[in-house]
């Protein structure tokens, strides 16, 4: 079950603090040690979770992975990132592949974008036609509805990252000679497209958010602090022993529960 985790924020578009490397590394250790507390848990109550990482490229949905994931039993830990599907695999029905790859009894899958590709990439670039797109809208609600009755935790993160901010990003893995293999020809539309990738989240975040499966967003343009709160949040939501209270309070400027007010003031870039 996820436990409540409130988040408010009265403040449009407060600043983010920088933290300083030795202040972060220290407090991701800390979280860390939660983590495989909670795996514990998760392993000794057969639980099944299953966390959604979405976001535009280079939001920062691969850095957050790895420090989740980074002291985890493989085990019982799983990242998911499906590639573009076969032409067997379009053939089916869309949440298909996506299915075989939810967590079983005692594991953690973290999705590296999901069936919600459906809302961004595929609607943004026309790769699924309008019938497509409206059936998958239609029917993700009830599907994650299903999973979680089924006993599958279902937690959904947004990672909001601004124009600017993407433009430099997306040049760095340009430029770097060991990001070339996230080097892809959409990468190209990212930042062309960007008004169109924003109705496209906008109209998800309206039409899949709800109370039983709602959408958390991460504000990500500091990557460290985007990083340290996701975990908080994570942590925060998920119920299990010898929890360090003190660890487990995110940033409400940081990390948030979807909320249309928020496209307006500032809070979700436009």
């Amino acid at each position: 079950m996820l436990k409540n985790a409130p988040h408010t924020n009265s403040d449009p578009t407060p600043a983010i603090a920088h933290i300083g490397h030795d202040d972060y590394a220290k407090t991701l250790i800390g979280l860390q040690i939660e983590l495989v507390k909670l795996q514990r848990d998760i392993i000794r109550s057969n639980r099944k979770i299953l966390v959604i990482l979405e976001g535009r490229d280079s939001s920062g949905k691969d850095g957050a992975i790895k420090r989740i994931t980074k002291h985890l039993s493989p085990r019982e830990t799983r990242v998911v990132a499906l590639s573009k599907p076969s032409d067997r695999e379009a053939a089916q029905w869309y949440f298909e592949r996506y299915i075989a790859e939810l967590p079983q009894a005692q594991e953690m899958v973290l999705f590296n974008r999901s069936w919600y590709n459906r809302a961004g990439v595929e609607r943004v670039m026309g790769f699924c036609t309008d019938a497509q797109y409206e059936e998958f809208m239609t029917s993700v609600v009830e599907l994650e509805a299903l999973l979680i009755r089924s006993g599958i935790t279902v937690v959904k993160y947004y990672l909001d990252i601004d124009r600017k901010e993407q433009k430099k990003r997306l040049k760095a893995r340009r430029d770097s000679p060991l990001k070339q293999w996230k080097i892809s020809p959409i990468d190209t539309q990212a930042t062309k497209k960007w008004s169109a990738y924003s109705h496209a989240r906008n109209a998800m975040f309206a039409r899949t958010h709800s109370v039983v499966s709602p959408w958390i967003v991460v504000r990500a343009n500091d990557k460290r602090q985007a990083r340290l709160n996701l975990i908080r949040d994570l942590l925060a939501r998920l119920s299990y022993p010898d929890a360090d209270e003190t660890l487990l309070t995110p940033n409400p400027n940081i990390v948030f529960a979807y909320d249309e007010a928020y496209l307006h003031n500032g809070m979700i870039a436009a």
